[in-house]
């Protein structure tokens, strides 16, 4: 009798332990994610894209900037499954390594935006006053430019390397980032939380660092997520106007640009990178979604 009752106290209090294991915003976000199905859709898909890319060079056949003026405009075979271009390069090849440049574009730039705005952002909300008014007034300058423009200049100025690439597009796009972090920090200062760190000493840096910022990740890191297929479509463009990365490395929208010329012979050239930025930046916007709904408080059990 006691060894039954004391095998239903350790059931219960197991149960009660793992019910208790994800009561917390992070541990509840996790299983919310997870019961989203596009949002774990999207995110497969992702992961799938960057393996693929990653390990390319372990099962293409063929080489991305190899030509074959035999094979020029064939179409979709068993040889070449997605055809050849107008330089009989393999279009799959093409594709695959080009999802490197799209991934590659998607998260640097990401890491530049955080590396300026949030820094810019938080030191505005949590000083406040002249220092707040001068760096936000210094963030509706950069805002008034126009994205593209000011995306030629910097290119202009560092030059056309694909590194410069994703520096010229993260230096656009930081400004949402500092705008966003300065109005997180500005709702948290006002917490209750807040005015006892300070009441029990802490400096201004470390009510910043351990408090403001750690109860402000949630929103950031859905718009990060949103703003990766913003930067890959940003640098498709470029590359589609002759401005982005330079050939031979591949990329979607060079594809597109070069299909473009023989789009009557070969649609297949315009169609397949089309269809590849869409499912990336598609499967991008499901996984930003998820994280949003995931990460919103108010879905706390």
């Amino acid at each position: 009798m006691f060894n039954r009752f004391y095998r239903a106290k350790k059931e219960v209090t197991e149960s009660e332990t793992s019910s208790r294991q994800h009561h917390t915003l992070w541990g509840d976000a996790w299983v919310r994610l997870r019961r989203n199905k596009l949002a774990v859709l999207g995110g497969s898909i992702i992961l799938l894209l960057a393996l693929a890319a990653i390990l390319a060079p372990l099962y293409l056949k063929y080489d991305f900037a190899t030509q074959n003026y035999d094979a020029i405009l064939v179409g979709p075979s068993t040889e070449h499954l997605l055809g050849t271009d107008e330089l009989g390069r393999d279009v799959f090849s093409r594709l695959i390594y080009g999802a490197r440049t799209s991934l590659a574009v998607g998260l640097f730039t990401q890491l530049v935006v955080l590396m300026v705005g949030l820094p810019i952002g938080a030191i505005a909300a949590a000083a406040g006053g002249r220092v707040d008014n001068l760096l936000m007034r210094f963030v509706d300058i950069m805002y008034a430019f126009p994205d593209i423009l000011l995306i030629i200049l910097l290119r202009a100025i560092f030059g056309g390397s694909i590194f410069m690439i994703f520096l010229a597009i993260g230096l656009v796009a930081w400004v949402g980032i500092a705008r966003l972090v300065r109005g997180q920090i500005l709702s948290v200062k006002q917490r209750d939380f807040v005015a006892a760190a300070r009441a029990m000493g802490g400096s201004g840096a470390y009510v910043t660092l351990r408090h403001l910022l750690p109860n402000s990740l949630g929103p950031i890191i859905v718009a990060i997520t949103f703003n990766i297929p913003r930067a890959i479509f940003a640098e498709a463009a470029l590359s589609y106007i002759g401005i982005g990365v330079r050939p031979p490395t591949p990329s979607w929208g060079t594809m597109i640009a070069d299909g473009n010329n023989v789009i009557y012979a070969a649609p297949y050239l315009v169609i397949f990178p089309a269809i590849a930025i869409a499912i990336l930046m598609l499967s991008f916007t499901f996984l930003g979604d998820g994280l949003r709904d995931a990460l919103d408080p108010r879905l706390r059990r």
